[in-house]
């Protein structure tokens, strides 16, 4: 299905009836990763999922999106077509998890207004924690920082327009290098935003689900959301990585339908 929202063909998801249950993906994926869950959750509940602006089926934005930029499109997608819900359920996973943080702990541009209230969230290997920095990737932004002011200084760039985007694939990660220009500088923006000082105020009843093998959001993220989220708890299927709800499928809905009813 597909719709326009803020000027931006956005590709969606709408199965089963019930309580409305609103899927966010994470950076780089899509809906389509969601389908094993969407067909657990939609025997009870309205499932809806879209690829968020620059992903899967969707539209890239123009411009550059931050978490407060996709807070919005998500708020916009909500009330263009579902205006009369008054409860949305939010479950998300990685970034999708960092802007439903935001969202529900209500602060957002000063405050977040909204016709409907949360009852409940579940955050799956969710980003939000800032990473420390080991001394190998401080070593490695500071060549990269040392390159980029010895090309442009030089006039490299000049000679070269695209000297800086090599050098930017070569430093960045997997997921930068595959960006376009416009989401390269969404994601810097994304990932930076620690969303650690919101998290005492999403009073939600949480549920956490984490692999222990995570290695993009650690398991010491979900510990730390646990301790900092006053109505969390925390779940861990052992031997799951990123994608808990693909490594273990089974484990991962028998757990969510348990918070759900299902």
């Amino acid at each position: 299905m597909n719709t326009i929202i803020n000027g931006l063909n956005i590709n969606y998801i709408d199965e089963g009836q019930g309580p409305l249950l609103v899927m966010l993906h994470g950076w780089g994926s899509n809906i389509d990763l969601f389908a094993g869950v969407i067909s657990f959750a939609k025997v009870k509940y309205h499932v809806v999922a879209m690829d968020m602006p620059g992903f899967g089926k969707s539209d890239e934005p123009a411009e550059p999106m931050n978490v407060d930029a996709y807070v919005d499109f998500v708020l916009s997608f909500v009330k263009e077509l579902y205006p009369e819900e008054k409860e949305i359920i939010f479950l998300g996973h990685s970034m999708g998890g960092r802007i439903i943080i935001k969202l529900a702990s209500g602060i957002h541009d000063g405050r977040i207004k909204t016709d409907f209230s949360i009852p409940k969230i579940i955050l799956t290997d969710s980003a939000g924690v800032l990473p420390v920095r080991t001394k190998a990737q401080n070593s490695r932004t500071k060549r990269y920082k040392f390159y980029k002011n010895l090309i442009t200084r030089t006039g490299i760039v000049k000679l070269f327009p695209g000297a800086l985007d090599r050098l930017q694939k070569k430093f960045g990660s997997a997921d930068y290098a595959a960006a376009s220009p416009v989401m390269r500088k969404s994601l810097v923006m994304n990932v930076n935003e620690d969303c650690t000082p919101y998290m005492p105020s999403v009073t939600q009843p949480t549920l956490l689900i984490w692999g222990d093998r995570d290695t993009a959001t650690p398991l010491s993220d979900g510990k730390k959301m646990e301790e900092l989220m006053p109505e969390a708890g925390l779940a861990v299927i052992e031997g799951a990585g990123h994608y808990t709800f693909l490594d273990n499928p089974y484990l991962y809905n028998r757990i969510l339908g348990s918070f759900l009813g299902i």
